[in-house]
């Protein structure tokens, strides 16, 4: 097939998606009334203002102004162009469509020419990595290795998993060979430029390659294991930070796990993808990591999105524990219901998978501590109650966290400290209130100083219409609801009827899709737009109200409106042409501006 997909193909895909079945995919949706809401995957907030309909099978944000139907919303949340939207939700419901590579290269996304390379550049290399793994007599000890850890092939198939040759360029001829760009690729990371001349050799070498994925599935990085570790030679080998690929922003397998997470209603959280893998192997597959970086305020952005509830699996180290606590104090402060799965021994979860098996991990996670427990545990790690500072420390660390809980969760856990500690219930509540009166007066010094109020939660300032957006969106209502509409303005007395840069430039889309559309159909004309901010535009105008019994009449209001505008605008930059003029003692050019600025305000008066 080529890149042009058939009318009717693009409609029976459409009709066939379900717009919350396929947004759930990404954003944890609730429904309230006639339609589902949730957080907006294109702007930061904390009160959702993301709305979609499955009557109109169309979504919206109140917030920022997004909005559009299923293939829109691929578009603006995996960065695509629409050939390759039509192509991924085909895939989802088992129409696969064999689109030319060329003509997907042809199709705008909002990744740069550089970033393009990269991209191509890490699937390339991890196509050729996996190679040679399975099926070349090089990669045949790595791949005896991983099956006897327990990887099976399909294991390996699934995660694209492969092995580098000991050679210094092999990667970096074949790149070069393919037309890459090396001094671009070598800012991903991919390869290395010698100091002393132009040429190139691979980072990786004769180690087994894992593929870092985003979240929508796009190899980013690597991770290269060694078989046989020396002393001077790092286990694990990583790409740097490049334009694609920032450890900050990356949950690896969160693009494998999403649909698993939204059938369990959680996700497993973890530190390292070794132990996802293992987790996968043990039949777990909502489990995501970070990238060698603490929990990030982006990773929990992610996460909000899709889900409430998350489990924390760190390293049962000590370095584990407080890295979950941190992890932990963070989710909780976003509101977000957090548990923690203990792990015994110091081990991580991909040693206890291989020294207890896959029953006894499941138990584990199972049953994990609540937030509030695991804090207590935390307290109590290295604290001897012989001493009374560790004993007044424990106590005031967990009195802190009850502060704002509930009074059934309070009294739950001051029995339990009264019961460890030997401190009368009595005397730990006397120093709870002390404790929450004391915080009570911070908090509203806070919010009275300097006599504004602080901390408030973060509410997107909505933008006031003035009469000439309202006319805008209003005459573009009334242009996408009819091709006649437009056709009319086009032959009449002001066939450019809008003020505004982004509306002209909708206007001349819409003449092209009118061209090759004859009827009007918003949906597929939001389809056919690149810009995601062109998109909202014509997502708002679809939806403000229009009166079809006075069309006309609203019609000729908002060109009679945009007219005098237009106008006005003009005047007002003939104005300051004239007043430039009289400075530069230009008496001719000023005296032809000022009968300029006459006539117009004649016509002016005249409407």
């Amino acid at each position: 097939m080529t890149g042009k997909i058939p009318e009717e193909l693009i409609e029976q895909i459409r009709t066939q998606s379900d717009i919350v079945d396929v947004i759930s995919e990404y954003v944890q949706l609730t429904k309230r009334g006639r339609n589902w809401f949730g957080l907006c995957p294109f702007h930061g907030e904390n009160t959702p203002s993301f709305s979609v309909s499955q009557d109109k099978q169309i979504f919206h944000c109140f917030g920022c102004g997004a909005g559009g139907n299923a293939f829109t919303f691929i578009m603006d949340i995996e960065n695509v162009p629409f050939v390759d939207a039509v192509t991924k939700l085909g895939n989802r419901m088992g129409i696969h469509l064999d689109i030319q590579k060329d003509s997907m290269q042809k199709s705008a996304t909002n990744y740069s020419k550089s970033e393009e390379n990269m991209l191509n550049a890490h699937q390339y290399a991890a196509e050729y990595y996996h190679h040679l793994l399975m099926n070349t007599e090089d990669g045949e000890q790595a791949l005896n290795y991983l099956l006897k850890r327990g990887f099976t092939k399909e294991d390996i198939e699934t995660n694209g998993i492969g092995w580098s040759l000991s050679s210094w360029d092999a990667l970096s001829i074949l790149l070069q060979r393919e037309g890459f760009p090396l001094d671009e690729i070598e800012q991903s990371g991919l390869i290395i430029k010698r100091e002393n001349n132009q040429s190139y050799f691979d980072r990786f070498r004769e180690r087994i390659m894992f593929p870092i994925r985003d979240e929508f599935g796009k190899v980013i990085a690597f991770s290269g294991r060694v078989l046989h570790q020396s002393d001077n030679e790092a286990k694990y080998l990583n790409s740097p930070e490049s334009p694609i690929f920032h450890k900050s922003q990356v949950l690896y397998n969160l693009d494998k796990a999403r649909s698993s997470i939204r059938k369990t209603g959680q996700v497993i959280l973890m530190e390292g993808f070794m132990d996802v893998l293992a987790a996968n192997q043990a039949g777990i597959f909502n489990a995501v990591a970070t990238m060698g970086t603490s929990l990030t305020p982006q990773h929990i952005t992610k996460l909000k999105r899709l889900v409430e509830k998350i489990i924390i699996n760190y390293d049962g180290d000590n370095a584990g524990w407080g890295a979950a606590r941190r992890a932990a104090e963070m989710l909780q402060a976003e509101k977000l219901k957090v548990e923690i799965a203990v792990l015994p021994d110091k081990l991580d979860p991909d040693e206890y998978i291989k020294k207890f098996g896959s029953d006894s991990y499941k138990q584990i996670l199972d049953k994990p501590q609540s937030y509030i427990s695991f804090i207590m545990m935390h307290a109590r790690r290295n604290k001897n109650f012989q001493f009374e500072n560790d004993l007044l420390q424990y106590i005031q660390e967990v009195l802190e966290q009850l502060v704002g809980k509930s009074p059934i969760e309070r009294d739950l856990y001051i029995k339990q400290l009264a019961s460890e500690t030997n401190i009368s219930e009595d005397a730990i509540y006397t120093q709870f209130r002390k404790l929450e009166a004391d915080q009570a007066k911070t908090f509203k010094r806070n919010i009275q100083k300097d006599g504004q109020t602080v901390d408030k939660p973060f509410r997107e300032e909505k933008k006031i219409l003035t009469a000439t957006d309202r006319a805008e969106r209003l005459l573009l209502s009334h242009m996408l609801n009819s091709a006649e509409v437009v056709d009319r303005i086009l032959n009449g007395a002001n066939p450019q009827p809008f003020v505004h840069d982004e509306y002209i430039a909708v206007f001349v889309r819409l003449i092209g899709f009118y061209e090759e559309h004859n009827t009007a159909d918003y949906q597929r004309f939001l389809e056919v737009l690149e810009d995601n901010a062109l998109r909202k535009i014509v997502m708002e105008a679809a939806l403000s109200e229009r009166d079809p019994n006075h069309a006309e009449a609203e019609i000729s209001d908002c060109l009679k409106h945009l007219k005098k505008q237009g106008i006005v605008t003009e005047i007002s930059k003939l104005t300051h042409d004239f007043q430039e003029a009289e400075k530069m003692h230009e008496h001719k050019r000023a005296l032809e501006i000022a009968q300029q600025i006459i006539i117009l305000r004649k016509s002016l008066s005249a409407i």
